[in-house]
């Protein structure tokens, strides 16, 4: 792998620093567990496992189903399995989620490291009807500021973000921080055809982009970002937003207000700044495939250089999203993106194309491949004549997953993935490879999937002039 610098690390100290922080996530997950079978009981009048349970599918104003919703405001496909543990607890719906990845990974190159860790998220979810409407509110949290180094995982080709560590990251993937989401959203029906969407909160995702890529079930079983994560999803985690949308059964239009700045490298604490960045987003959705177009400005969102001043960007982005069912409990999952950063120095482009396919709920296999064109000053070459200039590289990665249980409504699972990172000739000099190889292998947990009903619970009676949400909502 080449000389190692000061600041790079060993795995064995790697072990004895996250030592202490990857009991969080086991302690995170053994609330997730209890807080489930004892919110499991009143629903279902006894200790039955999760398993064996099955939740009635909800919907929510103009019938539609809880699994359309994703990150933020986002929308997935009707079909879309929901990995979490649901109960009720009087009028309020109450759901939680996580997904957590214990891993080791080595990527290859003179610019790749080595690195044990955990990457890991757990959301909590109420929702319930209020004036005439559906409110729910939404906590998301991450242990990675202890579970993962300041200055993240090794990601070769990534690049975002500062870290008083090493400066400008490259090549490492920022952990989340502590605040994913912290917000609330109101919905109501307007019409038979027309419902109103408000969304806001201290942490949240404005409307840009395509689902945040933790959420999508595409790239479920894949523990790591994409190196296209800046040009496409980074705003799913900013510090400040209020969305507005309107949406028929099958469109939405929405627009946000919100702080663009990327966060600092304090990840345990809320980075509010003024809501000066602005977005726009049209959404199509029905039971198989979920599109968006979007666009934005991000006021003051990347810092460039240390004690300067952050600047702006414009932010283009398009996807396309397919699922669909295999046997009684697989599924095959799509989504290709892409994106466009416009900035002073230069506009670049970002694609990706990822696929999970879930044969038998036991084996799923992953594929993720990218091309991204990143300048030098991405890159953090510290060569002045290369700073503008524009490289076009790319990374194909692909991975398994084997699963068991279920465990009290939990899915452990053990995986490993291997990764190619493409570079042009002329960044050999500093990659000392055209192709690197990069492996990992990892352990993860996940709850179980809910079993939904296969009809969904019918809506309220409705009379005219009444525009009550129809059934308890999603999520």
């Amino acid at each position: 792998m080449g000389s190692r610098k000061a600041w790079e690390f060993s795995p064995w100290t790697s072990v004895v620093r996250r030592s202490i922080g990857c009991p969080l996530v086991a302690a995170a997950f053994i609330g997730l567990i209890s807080a489930a079978a004892l919110g499991q009981q009143p629903e279902h009048g006894h200790g039955a496992r999760a398993d064996t349970a099955r939740v009635p599918m909800r919907v929510g104003p103009l019938g539609i189903p809880q699994t359309r919703e994703a990150s933020g405001t986002s929308w997935l496909p009707d079909f879309s399995p929901m990995y979490a543990f649901h109960w009720r607890v009087g009028r309020w719906d109450l759901m939680l989620h996580g997904n957590a990845f214990l891993y080791y990974i080595d990527e290859g190159s003179d610019r790749g490291d080595e690195d044990f860790g955990s990457i890991n998220w757990i959301m909590a979810m109420a929702r319930r009807e209020v004036l005439e409407g559906v409110f729910s509110a939404r906590l998301m949290l991450s242990a990675e500021p202890a579970t993962i180094g300041e200055c993240g995982y090794p990601d070769l080709l990534a690049t975002g973000e500062f870290c008083d560590e090493l400066g400008f990251l490259h090549d490492r993937q920022h952990p989340h921080d502590l605040f994913m989401e912290l917000a609330a959203m109101y919905e109501r029906e307007l019409s038979e055809r027309v419902a109103i969407q408000l969304y806001g909160g201290l942490a949240g995702e404005p409307a840009l982009g395509p689902v945040g890529y933790p959420h999508r079930l595409s790239a479920l079983p894949n523990p790591f970002a994409p190196v296209t994560h800046h040009w496409q999803d980074a705003t799913h985690i900013v510090f400040g937003v209020v969305t507005a949308g309107l949406f028929t059964r099958n469109w939405k239009l929405e627009g946000s207000v919100f702080n663009g700045r990327e966060p600092d490298e304090n990840r345990w604490d809320l980075d509010l700044d003024a809501l000066d960045s602005y977005s726009g987003r049209l959404w199509y959705a029905d039971e198989r495939w979920a599109l968006q177009l979007s666009g934005a400005r991000l006021t003051e969102a990347e810092l460039h250089e240390i004690g300067g001043e952050r600047e702006s960007l414009n932010r283009y982005t398009a996807s396309a999203t397919y699922h669909r069912p295999l046997g009684r409990q697989g599924f095959w999952a799509t989504t290709a993106v892409w994106g466009r950063n416009d900035e002073e120095e230069a506009s670049t482009d970002s694609f990706l194309l990822e696929s999970a396919i879930d044969l038998d709920g036991r084996n799923l296999f992953y594929g993720r491949g990218e091309v991204v064109e990143k300048t030098g000053g991405d890159l953090v070459l510290e060569v002045e004549a290369l700073e503008d200039e524009v490289f076009t590289v790319g990374k194909l990665s692909v991975g398994y997953t084997r699963q068991f249980g279920p465990y009290a409504g939990l899915l452990p699972g053990l995986g490993v993935a291997a990764a190619l990172s493409f570079i042009p000739d002329d960044l050999e000099p500093f990659y000392d490879t055209n192709v690197a190889f990069g492996w990992s292998v990892f352990a993860s947990l996940r709850p179980e999937p809910m079993r939904m009903h296969e009809a969904p619970v019918p809506p309220p009676e409705r009379h005219h002039g009444d525009h009550r949400p129809r059934g308890s909502g999603r999520h």
